[in-house]
């Protein structure tokens, strides 16, 4: 597979203006919220005077049947380049169009099974020449850098994974952070942060993934303050950050904590990468109490020592503290909360989480164990633990 080809820095964002005056056939499919109709933009798709077809169609959270109607709309059109603009959803959105597009009887579907396996097989995606180009403008997923993607089917998350949905192009242009409102920052960096962590610790952890996570994870304690106080030059610091942190879970995937997540956004309304990190540092403390039961091949010492370094990333001197200095971190943030629920919300969210999810996590985690940790991110019928 081809290497990404990355542009960066601040004006990163007119490389696209030359990629797509070089363009001859077809048009250009876009992906994209307002920034993608901003003026700016609008005049680079003039400029290139090939025909443009803007997708807006689709929701934070993206719904299977809006990532379809996106495909059709695609097909009818007849483009022959995507371009997925926006946050994490919309380069979500445009993976589906890339991989969905070319299915020969024109009814795609990428909802999947629990164990990532088409529910339709005879829908083989296939090689094609469509290019996809993702332009991130926020600092958060990472999904400009991985082969996978999200939709919601029915109020439940489906994972897509496939080689092809890595995008060919990559512009990270700091300048499109300007502006964003402040939860929005808060919570997409989290997750930023919270994919790197879970890398570290991931049994599919290399050296590779290890050292990109570890870099992500500096630059993030490094900038985060500034970033949030709105000093615009750690913008494309925090941009670049979650890039790094995006190319470790491709390697790596997520765990628990993304695992437990999901549901809470969908039933909750909870920023993803918000709900991520009110997970996170219970799965921490809970990998670090059952160290010994790792089921990691490489064993409980190897989870030891990536525990230490994490805590000490952190600004931790024992294995132990990882998991405070984590909420110390949420609190400042001024993202912890504990929100009330029921009991039978709280049986829902322990039976939805994806089992093949929490496969990638090092130590067995049985419903008994994710229901003590949701009754650690949340208040349950008053109750407090």
């Amino acid at each position: 597979m081809p290497e990404q080809v990355v542009y960066r820095g601040e004006g990163a964002i007119h490389e696209l203006k030359g990629m797509l005056k070089r363009k001859t056939d077809g048009g250009i499919f876009i992906v994209g919220g307002s920034v993608a109709a901003s003026g700016e933009l609008e005049r680079i798709w003039r400029e290139a005077a090939v025909p443009c077809v803007l997708f807006r169609d689709f929701s934070p959270n993206p719904r299977y049947e809006e990532a379809m109607r996106a495909v059709r709309l695609f097909q009818e059109t007849g483009c022959d380049m995507i371009v997925g603009m926006g946050g994490g959803s919309a380069i979500d959105v445009a993976k589906c169009v890339k991989l969905f597009c070319s299915t020969a009887d024109g009814t795609p579907d990428p909802r999947q099974d629990s164990e990532g396996n088409s529910r339709h097989p005879e829908q083989k995606p296939h090689a094609d020449d469509v290019r996809l180009i993702a332009i991130p403008t926020t600092a958060g997923t990472g999904s400009e850098a991985t082969r996978f993607a999200v939709v919601y089917d029915n109020g439940n998350k489906q994972s897509i994974c496939h080689d092809s949905i890595l995008p060919d192009t990559v512009i990270l242009d700091g300048s499109f952070l300007k502006g964003l409102p402040d939860y929005q920052k808060r919570a997409t960096l989290l997750d930023a942060l919270c994919q790197a962590v879970e890398s570290m610790w991931s049994i599919h952890s290399t050296e590779m993934s290890r050292g990109l996570a570890g870099k992500a994870i500096f630059s993030i304690l490094s900038n985060w303050n500034g970033y949030l106080a709105g000093e615009e030059w750690r913008n494309q610091r925090v941009l670049e950050a979650a890039y790094l942190s995006g190319k470790a879970i491709h390697l790596t995937q997520t765990t628990a904590a993304h695992a437990m997540s999901y549901k809470m956004t969908s039933l909750f309304g909870i920023a993803h990468g918000h709900a991520v990190a009110l997970c996170l540092p219970h799965v921490w403390e809970y990998l670090y109490l059952h160290r010994d039961a790792c089921t990691d091949p490489r064993g409980a010492g190897h989870l030891s020592r990536v525990l230490q370094e994490l805590s000490e990333s952190f600004g931790g001197r024992s294995a132990a503290e990882g998991s405070q200095r984590f909420l110390s971190l949420l609190e400042e943030m001024e993202m912890y909360e504990r929100r009330p629920i029921t009991s039978g919300q709280l049986t829902l969210l322990t039976e939805s989480v994806n089992p093949v999810r929490i496969k990638n996590t090092p130590v067995f985690l049985s419903g008994e164990a994710l229901e003590g940790m949701y009754r650690r991110v949340f208040v349950v019928d008053g109750t407090v633990k």
